[in-house]
């Protein structure tokens, strides 16, 4: 018939070998295009170049990191691997904490498609990172995120941040999940690559862990859940692959848009589905959709698949074979279900009301065969779809302009000289907008629903418990610091897991494992590749160091729009960590302020002057250089012992030092529950050797801030004298005000301070 376009099949394109496809236009180079072609023995059909071309992308196929990231496997240890039950490569990790039971935590970005839509990009990014732990077995418990965004002063930032917090906000609380923790940052690097990390936590008995392949030759497999759109057709994994210009994707395929109730029905079936039997795994549809579920079951598998494309449940009937291959629709699940088993999985879909459809089946065949009513659309080996991605071995080396950002040190800046000065600058900070209060962004976040948050935002680590008979339970704690990791990308990545670590201890867990998600400029530019090689290296060293395994994560590649080889051409390298700790009793969990008066404070730690990459040096100076402060990972195991010796009693609050120093710490002490503080610092930094602005504001890590009653003094200064930690008292709890000799600020000063940022900027 004239004006019949005919598909492009298999034969077909056996047939016409010069026909050229338009593979750049997907993201895919030259070479790459050749090397499809030299796999198949033919050009690819049009579905399987959208296959190919989203499996490949850096997002999917982490092409320019793995050689890098096959770091966190070889550099782990027998004693690491005591408490993983599931490592790398799948879905989630899993670790156990006891009692039978077991959790499953991974974090993931969506930062693209967050800046194109910021509501949509936040929300299913939320989405996508519990579907990864649903498909583990594990029920959602806790959500967590770290968020980074431009110039709080710049005119599109409020439309990102107002657009991201609803969004994570939104889809989490109509999860029913609490938002435990995380952080919100600005700074203007990151204007047009905003990021939007999300962690998820679920729990499971140890005999209900599942992994996700399509074994056994006549096993169907079902689609079900949400329908297929139009919507995120090759978007986080095309989006996530491209570098944006003039503030703009290159491509722009709509975001994905998420319905948090139907999310919230498929985690009920897919657990009744699980604790039925009725499945053999199940896979969720995230990043490229279709094409990456089919792949990934088949390769994962031991024979083949074979789908029938034509039986995908559509919202939009006019898509074509390509786009529901690509279509990244949310809420969507796939299953292998035992055809003995489909009667009981259908009727338990149909009970939830959750559609479902017979796509396919798994064969013996070894090849992943997709026909589009009755037309081959699709013939390959799954494995060269899904695992055997290109691997880039990129030229890095150290930037040009490093060696004159780190020769600008702080050392140089004016320190207050006077009580007054350090007063104003105290405040200063606590109003800066990385430091002020988060409640704006927490107090739209449910934090306590389902009853089992025992601490969450804004102390150390967020808490919950996962067994209510013994309250046997875990903390999570994410942290990253961008400015140190632009002053050294191997040390920043150490500080973040060594921040992230001491919160766990801060609040009486034992660190066990550790998820990432590691935020990099564009591979294809060395500067930011080597930034991404230092990082992954110091942080795979430190995790050795600590005992603690890398579980599984994320790499978010091309966050930059400036032109290759400038020092601002992307954003701080944010290698965000997050550690996971076990608690044999969230009770006795520390809290980070005190509640009461008449306790003593004592600092663990010793302070040295490293004021390079602080806030200080940013609020007050306006200033980035030098060298971020020394890692001392033997400081921080050891700090860790004392912080967990003090737990459960003895330490009645306790506060870990970072960002901000001693001053922040104080500060958010006293505002905690709104009781003061008198303390007298000179001893100490006459002991450390270090100037008072030095002692308050120096980001020195492995220290600590512990409140204790009195007459147990003793006990917390005999424990760290046993793992040779520096201890010192250096004052007491109460009153309205914080008093630190040389300066003081009422309880009302410093919480209108912290209050005051954001709603003057953003109106």
């Amino acid at each position: 018939m004239t004006g019949v376009v005919e598909p492009d099949t298999v034969a077909h394109a056996a047939a016409t070998p010069e026909v050229r496809l338009p593979y750049r236009e997907l993201g895919l180079k030259d070479d790459e295009y050749e090397e499809i072609v030299g796999l198949l023995g033919r050009r690819p059909t049009a579905a399987e170049l959208a296959m190919y071309s989203v499996m490949w992308s850096e997002h999917s196929s982490y092409k320019s990191s793995k050689i890098h990231l096959r770091q966190f496997g070889e550099k782990t240890d027998d004693a690491m691997r005591e408490h993983l039950l599931v490592g790398m490569g799948e879905n989630a990790g899993v670790v156990d904490i006891g009692q039978g039971w077991a959790v499953t935590f991974k974090v993931e970005s969506h930062n693209h498609p967050s800046f194109v839509e910021p509501y949509q990009g936040a929300a299913t990014g939320v989405g996508g990172i519990v579907r990864d732990i649903i498909s583990m077995g594990a029920r959602p418990v806790a959500v967590m995120d770290q968020l980074r965004f431009g110039a709080i002063d710049h005119p599109d930032t409020a439309r990102v941040v107002h657009g991201v917090v609803s969004g994570v906000g939104g889809y989490g609380n109509c999860l029913g999940l609490p938002n435990i923790g995380g952080e919100v940052d600005f700074d203007p690097s990151y204007q047009g690559n905003p990021l939007v990390n999300a962690l998820c936590l679920g729990v499971l008995r140890h005999e209900d862990i599942h992994l996700a392949n399509a074994s056994g030759t006549g096993n169907k497999v079902v689609l079900f859940g949400a329908r297929t759109g139009g919507d995120g057709i090759g978007g986080a994994s095309i989006l996530a692959s491209e570098t944006f210009v003039d503030g703009m994707p290159t491509k722009r395929p709509s975001v994905q848009v998420g319905d948090p109730f139907m999310e919230k029905v498929l985690i009920e079936c897919c657990l009744e589905l699980f604790a039925a039997g009725v499945v053999e795994g199940i896979q969720d549809l995230g990043a490229a959709g279709i094409s990456c579920a089919t792949s990934e079951l088949a390769s994962n598998g031991d024979g083949g698949m074979h789908v029938d494309l034509e039986n995908v449940l559509l919202r939009d009937p006019t898509l074509t074979a390509g786009e529901i291959l690509m279509s990244e629709s949310q809420e969507r699940m796939m299953a292998v279900v035992a055809p003995e088993k489909l009667e009981a999985f259908l009727e338990i879909t149909g009970r939830w009301d959750v559609e479902s459809a017979v796509i396919g089946e798994v064969t013996g065949t070894g090849r992943l065969t997709i026909d589009h009513h009755g037309h081959r659309i699709v013939d390959v080996d799954p494995r060269t779809v899904a695992h055997d991605a290109p691997v880039y071995d990129r030229p890095y080396a150290r930037p040009a302009w490093q060696d004159d950002l780190n020769a600008d040190s702080a050392r140089h800046l004016p320190r207050p000289r006077s009580g007054a000065e350090l007063r104003e600058q105290v405040l200063a900070l606590v109003a800066s907008p990385n430091l002020a209060s988060k409640a704006w962004v927490t107090d739209q976040y449910d934090r306590y629903v389902q009853g089992n948050t025992a601490l969450a935002q804004p102390d150390d680590a967020g808490v919950v418990r996962v067994v209510e008979e013994t309250n046997l339970g875990v903390a999570l704690s994410t942290d990253a610091n961008g400015r140190f990791t632009k002053l050294d990308p191997y040390t920043g990545a150490q500080q973040a897991l060594a921040e992230a670590y001491r919160n766990v201890a801060t609040v009486g867990a034992r660190p066990l494992a550790v998820t990432d998600c590691l935020n990099f400029g564009s591979p294809e530019d060395p500067d930011a590749m080597w930034q991404l090689v230092q990082a992954v290296t110091g942080l795979a060293d430190a995790c050795r160091t600590l005992g603690v395994p890398v579980t599984g994560g994320n790499v978010s590649l091309y966050n930059g729009t400036g032109e290759p080889g400038r020092i601002d051409s992307s954003i701080n390298p944010t290698p965000v960590v997050g550690v996971l700790g076990v608690m044999a009793d969230v009770t006795r969990a520390t809290p980070s302020g005190w509640t009461e008066a008449g306790l003593a404070l004592y600092l663990l730690g010793a302070t040295a002057e490293e004021l390079d990459g602080s806030a200080w040096a940013d609020v007050v100076h306006h200033h980035l250089g030098g060298l971020p402060p020394a890692v001392d990972l033997a400081a921080e195991r050891a700090l860790a012992e004392v912080l967990l010796g003090a737990a459960g009693g003895l330490a009645r609050a306790a506060h870990d030092l970072s960002t901000g120093g001693l001053a922040q710490a104080l500060v958010d002490g006293v505002l905690r529950y709104g009781v003061g503080a008198t303390v007298d610092l000179e001893a100490v930094a006459t002991r450390d050797a270090v100037d008072l602005a030095t002692l308050m504001f120096a980001e020195t890590g492995a220290r600590a801030l512990v409140a204790v009653d009195p007459g147990r003094a003793g006990e917390l200064e005999s424990l760290a004298a046993a793992h040779g930690v520096p201890v010192a008292r250096v004052g007491s709890t109460g009153g309205a005000r914080l008093d630190t000799g040389a300066f003081s600020l009422t309880i009302e000063e410093l919480s209108a301070a912290s209050s005051a940022t954001l709603p003057r900027h953003f109106g």
